[in-house]
């Protein structure tokens, strides 16, 4: 039995214990790493080179790619060290960094997305309006108020997470600093008290999720009331992109949270992780250049330019 005071690091939970499958788990990260790292840093080079991308829709954009950056910054690095150098170990104060930044992160993209919701209803069901709604400083300040609710929910989730007596170990199952991990760690007093705060906090989620929900309502009820098959087509597609993102995005974490206790083990619970943290920040990008012809368009502009310099 152990308590706060006495630890001084955690033990992650690896993949395998094999040697060439750590490598190979390395290399794999890498890869998705190196992914998300181009695929983020050209939106957001993009959007902020070409004045055409100056647009609502655009400013959302390149803050949700900074957040998708943030994120998978936050989980690999580490991952990654660990597959390489076969260790397991991630300092006490290491752990509380991680678990700030990636709920402080995942609560902004969640912020964010619900924001980017609102902006496509007001694009497409109050387009009269679009500029007055949406000016410049309404933008940033809606971009303000999701990075500044996903710090003071970091702050208060990590204050109160780590304030806790541990008296259960300190071997973390999963691969980065995740809150139900560290809460099984607690002592059993302590964890429902930690427990009621996170009810408070999936509570809130469902909020924001109601949110997105009722504006798609209203928004596809717009969009099928236009004459136009062309007009639907193009509207639909202003759409469907932050549609997937977010589909991908809830799904993953609801299916993490909400699964049932007789088919959770290890090795799925490793594997959902990755889906709802690594994921997405790898595969946002594609997800919004493939169906949006503006953004390939300055892409393709960037790049013939860029031969053209050389």
């Amino acid at each position: 039995m152990s308590n706060s005071s006495s630890i001084t690091q955690f033990l992650l939970l690896a993949f395998t214990d094999t040697r060439e499958l750590q490598l190979l788990h390395f290399w794999l990260f890498l890869g998705i790493y190196l992914a998300a790292l181009l695929g983020n840093g050209l939106i957001i080079t993009t959007i902020a080179c070409d004045q055409h991308l100056h647009t609502p829709m655009y400013f959302f954009l390149l803050n949700l790619s900074l957040l998708d950056l943030g994120c998978i910054s936050t989980i690999l690095p580490k991952a990654m060290a660990n597959s390489l150098w076969h260790t397991k170990a991630i300092s006490y104060s290491g752990c509380a960094a991680q678990l700030f930044f990636l709920i402080f992160l995942i609560t902004a993209e969640y912020s964010l997305l619900t924001i980017m919701s609102y902006d496509r209803y007001v694009a497409i069901c109050k387009r009269l309006h679009y500029g007055t709604l949406l000016g410049s400083r309404a933008c940033v300040h809606m971009a303000a108020a999701a990075w500044g609710t996903g710090f003071l929910h970091s702050l208060l989730h990590t204050a109160n997470t780590f304030s806790l007596p541990f008296c259960h170990g300190n071997t973390v199952r999963q691969f980065f600093c995740e809150v139900p991990q560290i809460l099984k760690l607690s002592c059993s007093h302590s964890y429902l008290r930690a427990a009621r705060f996170l009810v408070l906090s999936l509570l809130v989620a469902f909020g924001c999720f109601v949110f997105i929900v009722v504006s798609y309502v209203q928004i596809f009820r717009a969009v099928l009331r236009i004459p136009s098959e062309q007009g639907r087509h193009k509207a639909f597609s202003t759409c469907l992109p932050h549609l997937v993102v977010v589909s991908l995005f809830l799904s993953t974490a609801v299916f993490a949270c909400l699964k049932p206790p007789s088919i959770s083990s290890p090795l799925l619970d490793l594997m959902v992780s990755v889906l709802y943290s690594v994921v997405p920040p790898a595969v946002n990008p594609l997800i919004y250049s493939m169906r949006n012809q503006e953004l390939k368009g300055v892409l393709w502009k960037l790049f013939e330019y860029s031969l053209f310099q050389q």
